[in-house]
């Protein structure tokens, strides 16, 4: 028996699935609050896509537990279905419906009828900025709006949780900002989303998260409780003359033990370089690059990244 059944709006104990020899989930334990964007990260094949399943009943466990909303998924997954709504990477629309025709085939098949149907339509294509264009084919409009739709079409029948599998994938960065203005939104509306992504400046925007690699959990918390409980390491940012060959330089020297650090990476412009006792390798760091005559414009020991802590973790 796990926690009271109301505390939680998701509870995952010991959770195992195998798929004959290979183990795509391994014994991961996590909770996720009423209320909140909860941020599921970790690399392609990861296990994401799999846990997901299992929380929608779709892939029986191989072992542990899930509660959804305070019903067990082993036992009663019918009981859950209604209250939740799912949106995964490929959008799951019908491109060959047009919008309205599309809102209208997810309401039906949610059970919506007559007056309620057609509100929640009208207030499914308000929330996408879609007026005007319900007569338009889906695979005629552009990634962002598609991706709205597919979000309206999901929560048409309220859920009191939804689950976004990569929902920003291959999608723009302004049309990504929007799509997560909207998540807000639904938060406001008390309704709690499970999302996975590969973005690192998404998950900035969660209330927790974990991070999952080979199956397993290697970090779990909020943004700031993991850069404060795993990075393994401070990071300096440097704003170097040559950002690549600086790159270059740092890995060869890596490499060759000359310095002991533990990542060199590329951020836009400018490199991040984690090690230990940073402020006693910097002098060092500095040599090494002008040495290679490369001019170091600005540098500064920072708060890491998540991006910079899910680099660390993962290695």
């Amino acid at each position: 028996m796990m926690n009271n059944h109301n505390d939680y709006a998701i509870h995952a104990q010991d959770l195992v699935k195998r798929f004959g020899d290979f183990t795509a989930v391994d014994g991961i334990d996590f909770q996720v609050q009423r209320g909140e964007i909860f941020g599921f990260l970790g690399p392609n094949g990861s296990g994401k896509t799999t846990t997901i399943r299992m929380m929608l009943g779709l892939l029986k466990p191989s072992e542990g537990h899930i509660e959804v909303l305070g019903y067990s998924v082993n036992d009663e997954p019918e009981k859950i279905r209604p209250h939740i709504g799912y949106m995964s990477q490929r959008f799951s629309l019908y491109n060959d419906l047009t919008v309205m025709q599309n809102l209208r085939f997810y309401g039906k098949v949610y059970g919506l009828r007559n007056q309620i149907l057609s509100e929640r339509i009208q207030a499914a294509i308000d929330m996408a900025g879609l007026k005007g264009h319900e007569d338009t084919h889906t695979r005629d409009l552009a990634g962002g709006w598609r991706q709205r739709l597919a979000l309206g079409a999901a929560i048409m029948h309220q859920p009191e949780i939804v689950f976004l599998d990569e929902p920003t994938a291959g999608v723009d960065p302004i049309s990504r900002r929007a799509f997560w203005e909207l998540l807000y939104e639904l938060i406001v509306r008390g309704i709690t989303i499970f999302v996975t992504t590969h973005y690192m400046d998404e998950a900035e925007h969660c209330h927790h998260l974990a991070f999952i690699q080979h199956g397993e959990i290697i970090a779990y918390g909020s943004p700031d409780e993991i850069k404060s409980n795993y990075m393994f390491g401070q990071v300096l940012e440097i704003e170097p003359s040559d950002t690549v060959k600086s790159v270059r330089v740092l890995l060869a020297a890596k490499q060759a033990g000359q310095i002991p650090l533990e990542e060199v990476a590329m951020y836009g412009a400018l490199v991040h370089v984690v090690g230990n006792k940073m402020s006693e390798l910097k002098s060092a760091i500095f040599d090494l690059l002008r040495n290679a005559n490369i001019e170091v414009y600005h540098s500064a020991i920072i708060e890491p990244t998540l991006e910079d802590v899910f680099i660390s973790c993962i290695r």
